[in-house]
């Protein structure tokens, strides 16, 4: 067993609450950047691309720079990480708001949200949270913190909506940047340090890094990841145009998105039980072979607002589930003294795939006037993904076995 260091007044249940209310605000403003496609650029006058662009720019620069600030974390502590990263995504959502340049879309909305978010990332606090729970519960207090990212999505995606209808979208962004704020007082409940002992504790991260790198397993895990992120990019930038486009009302995609959300607290809740008792691989296979069939589905279905609820909650299910499985097999087979920056490799596959799912939308769309080689691609990738994570070996490394 791992030992688990106490951290004075920080005790693990408020860890576990303020990591949770990070991954809530921290994912919940990004999940309404899609409700803004429409309205910004018909005010601009740009076209889907030069949005999807800044979109896809955005997760390219989270996932780039989420290793190097989970390292960061690992080495001096996550609460001025994701401070640093709450004041940079407040700024980015701001001059997403204030730019009247495609250039700026891209600097502001593109690499400084980017950047923000990567530096604010909910995995960092879901690191956080695994490092001060034994390891009998640590795929269950992953899926929570899953959880609560959804739960931010259920949140602000109809208040994002509310916002753009109420005040306008230039407003609407603004209280969404000034949102991002609140992350800071939370990050400093966190704890400061590492918080094993022994052995594990002597392995430094470059010793981290290059073992993972040669483990099979983590390879497989990191190329399957990044058809995660395709997915669930795409989906969030572009499923309420899609909706749209279907002729149907623009409150049915922003009530998708939330209902996505609240089915992804079930999902996560479910995946997070599962991993405490099944292998994770078999769980991840599951998971993606399960969104080819849902996708597939939603194609040939009628285009109705039932489909596209129902769509919205078998996909919700499936959506983040894949979090604590991932994360859950990083923690266990590598040990959890660098789970933070371990897993920022892994993510970054992750939005590399992102980067593509939103760039592909709007480019085949611009070129083409339909989503549906998007989504068809996303069919194939979603049966490549069951496949590569079934020869993942979750068994720890024996440095681990042998400090126990």
């Amino acid at each position: 067993m791992e030992a688990i260091k106490q951290h004075g007044w920080r005790t693990p249940v408020l860890v576990i609450i303020a990591g949770s209310l990070i991954a809530m605000i921290g994912f919940g403003v990004r999940s309404t950047f899609g409700l803004f496609l429409e309205p910004l650029t018909a005010a601009r006058g740009w076209d889907r691309e030069t949005f999807a662009l800044a979109m896809a720019l955005q997760n390219l620069l989270w996932g780039l720079a989420v290793p190097f600030a989970s390292a960061l974390s690992d080495r001096f502590g996550p609460s001025r990480i994701l401070s640093f990263g709450a004041l940079l995504y407040g700024a980015g959502v701001w001059g997403m708001a204030t730019t009247s340049s495609a250039m700026g879309l891209q600097l502001f909305a593109g690499i400084l949200t980017g950047l923000g978010v990567a530096f604010s990332a909910f995995s960092i606090a879901l690191a956080a949270m695994a490092k001060v729970v034994n390891a009998e519960r640590r795929s269950w207090a992953l899926g929570l913190g899953t959880a609560a990212g959804s739960f931010g999505q259920v949140l602000f995606s109809p208040l994002g909506q509310l916002f753009i209808t109420e005040f306008g979208w230039y407003v609407a962004l603004l209280l969404l940047s000034a949102s991002v704020l609140i992350i800071i007082p939370l990050a400093w409940v966190l704890p400061s340090g590492g918080d094993v002992s022994g052995s594990v504790k002597q392995q430094s991260l470059g010793q981290a890094v290059r073992e993972a790198m040669r483990h099979r397993g983590f390879v497989l895990l990191t190329l399957g990841f990044s058809v995660c992120g395709f997915h669930v990019a795409f989906i969030t930038v572009h499923f309420p145009a899609y909706v749209r486009d279907l002729g149907l009302a623009p409150e049915v995609g922003a009530y998708s998105i939330a209902i996505i959300g609240v089915f992804n607290i079930i999902g996560s809740f479910l995946s997070g039980a599962a991993g405490q008792r099944w292998n994770k691989r078999y769980g991840l296979s599951f998971i993606y072979f399960a969104r080819a069939i849902v996708i597939t589905a939603l194609l040939l279905a009628p285009k109705t607002e039932l489909t596209i609820y129902l769509f919205a909650a078998t996909i919700g299910v499936l959506w983040l589930s894949t979090v604590p499985l991932t994360s859950g097999i990083v923690a266990q087979v590598f040990g959890v003294r660098y789970v933070a920056t371990l897993f920022g490799i892994v993510f970054f596959s992750h939005q590399v795939g992102s980067f593509m799912g939103v760039w592909l939308g709007g480019y085949l769309y611009d070129m083409t006037g339909s989503y549906n080689g998007v989504w068809w691609t996303g069919v194939v990738l979603g049966v490549a993904a069951a496949m590569i994570h079934l020869p993942i070996n979750e068994r720890p490394l024996a440095r681990l076995v042998k400090s126990h």
